[in-house]
């Protein structure tokens, strides 16, 4: 690897770390606060530190009520989204988490068949069927009379979320703000914390925070300030120097990030079986990536 490729991929390779990562943090707090305070603060930080670099920027604050529009239905599913997500991760493992979501471009790919017309190849049928076949067997582990949704509820509600993912994906990429990407994102979190505030701020969600523990506050902060802020700063940026298909292939290392530290911080067992159908999903989702 070139010197100037290294000074180009280390940033997408560290928001995947972050982002492969913030299933265990996010795992971590669910033992001590509900799923909707825990996306509240995580917003409020990453709105703070968003703004303070759209401030040294000197980006431009002023609004649109046209945009703010897509931005207020943009942070609607957004909610719903981590809401899902949040709530699906209390019943399933960060491992399996780390999997499932990474099949949010096969749901992306189904809907824009649906719903925009796009044509498919058999290349990406192909691979829709593979990651499917994966999710079977992650989910199952081998015995697929075990699967039901009760005992397999987090798994699902995970699915769910990625189904959620891809539905944000291709409103967002359908849709047009005169927004640049860094104030696009602050003003979406800004709005989710605004939407979000009436229904979360209360006694009990004020006292279960006053009463984190320091390592919680690390995981919170971890989550506001690296996941939603540090990783879209690096990311936006690597989009800008390398091809985007180059910048996206960094995702499929994600997975295996969150089981690697769901190991050593969740003391999460890495069976075989586990590492095997994840791998089968992430060869899908490629086969589904390409045209």
């Amino acid at each position: 690897m070139s010197k100037n490729n290294f000074k180009n991929s280390w940033k997408p390779l560290a928001s995947v770390a972050i982002w492969g990562a913030s299933f265990i943090a996010t795992k971590y707090l669910l033992n001590q606060l509900e799923p909707l305070i825990i996306i509240l603060v995580r917003q409020i930080l990453a709105v703070v530190f968003l703004g303070f670099i759209a401030f040294i920027q000197k980006k431009n604050f002023s609004i649109n009520l046209h945009d703010h529009t897509y931005i207020f239905i943009l942070s609607l599913v957004a909610i719903f989204h981590l809401w899902i997500q949040l709530t699906g991760l209390k019943f399933t493992t960060a491992s399996n988490t780390g999997w499932i979501i990474g099949t949010s471009p096969v749901f992306m790919t189904i809907l824009g068949i649906i719903f925009f017309k796009e044509k498919i190849t058999f290349m990406q049928v192909f691979g829709i069927l593979i990651s499917f076949l994966g999710l079977i067997l992650l989910i199952s582990r081998g015995d697929l009379l075990s699967i039901d949704f009760i005992t397999n509820k987090g798994d699902f509600l995970i699915l769910a979320s990625a189904f959620t993912w891809s539905v944000y994906s291709l409103i967002n990429k359908k849709i047009s703000v005169h927004y640049s990407p860094l104030m696009t994102i602050l003003y979406l979190f800004l709005m989710m914390s605004l939407v979000l505030a009436p229904f979360t701020i209360n006694q009990k969600n004020i006292f279960a925070l006053y009463n984190l523990t320091i390592n919680s506050w690390i995981a919170i902060i971890f989550l506001g300030i690296f996941c939603s802020g540090l990783a879209y700063v690096l990311w936006a940026k690597a989009m800008s120097e390398m091809q985007s298909s180059k910048v996206g292939a960094f995702l499929y290392i994600e997975p295996f990030i969150t089981v690697f530290t769901a190991w050593i911080f969740l003391k999460e067992e890495i069976s075989f079986f586990t590492i095997f159908s994840g791998i089968i999903i992430i060869i899908g989702v490629i086969f589904v990536n390409r045209k």
